[in-house]
């Protein structure tokens, strides 16, 4: 009898090590990382394509631009150069959707505030009335970290077409003419080599809670 208890101890024992050893290579092949896909133009409902460019299925990335911030400064690409940012669009005067996306914008702040690799870029879609000095207000009044986060205004055909051209992130068409006016609550998320890797709601908590994940995924790119 007590030889069956022993055998049965180690028969136990082994069992028991190759169930760990089982669970953990099933639980390591569950978790295998997964990269965010790179979105192209054939990717993305073509509401929100440029009928120029809905048929390109590669080499779609976010075009140079020259614009200025709420400090009076001149932002271009060269800011975000080796950064992975957010953006979005916005107008300082909006009273529906625009406030909510833009206290999201700073929860998404808080959460990379020391963090060296990730950075915010809001776009004014009615860059007359958002002057630097209205844009600064806006910053100030909002808990903006300049160092972190640029609202920038500037010409306005240039930011409808890097709207609808280079984010994908407006359903209806337009030529940055005085009577166009873009308005969306889309965020995407651009990587160091400016591609967009992900689009999130940036009025839906549960899009800002994944868009923050998405971050970190997107930054084990990086580390390999």
């Amino acid at each position: 009898m007590l030889t069956f208890f022993k055998d049965y101890k180690k028969f136990a024992i082994v069992f028991g090590v190759i169930s760990i050893i089982i669970i953990f290579l099933i639980y390591n092949t569950l978790n295998v990382y997964q990269p965010l896909p790179i979105y192209q133009p054939t990717m993305v409902n073509t509401e929100l394509v440029d009928s120029t460019i809905q048929y390109q299925k590669k080499y779609h990335k976010i075009a140079n631009f020259s614009l200025t911030n709420q400090n009076g400064k001149t932002i271009t690409q060269n800011d975000y150069k080796d950064k992975i940012y957010v953006a979005d669009f916005f107008f300082t005067t909006c009273q529906t959707i625009c406030p909510i996306m833009t206290d999201h914008m700073v929860d998404i702040q808080k959460e990379i505030l020391n963090d060296n690799e990730v950075m915010l870029l809001s776009h004014s879609v009615t860059p007359k009335i958002d002057s630097v000095a209205q844009l600064k207000r806006y910053a100030i009044k909002k808990g903006v970290n300049d160092a972190k986060w640029n609202l920038v205004t500037g010409d306005k055909k240039q930011i409808y077409e890097l709207a609808r051209k280079s984010y994908l992130a407006v359903k209806d068409n337009g030529d940055g003419g005085p009577f166009d006016m873009v308005h969306t609550e889309n965020f995407m998320l651009i990587d160091k080599k400016r591609q967009i890797r992900g689009f999130y709601d940036g009025t839906n908590p549960e899009d800002i809670s994944r868009l923050l994940d998405d971050i970190k995924i997107l930054k084990k790119e990086y580390t390999k």
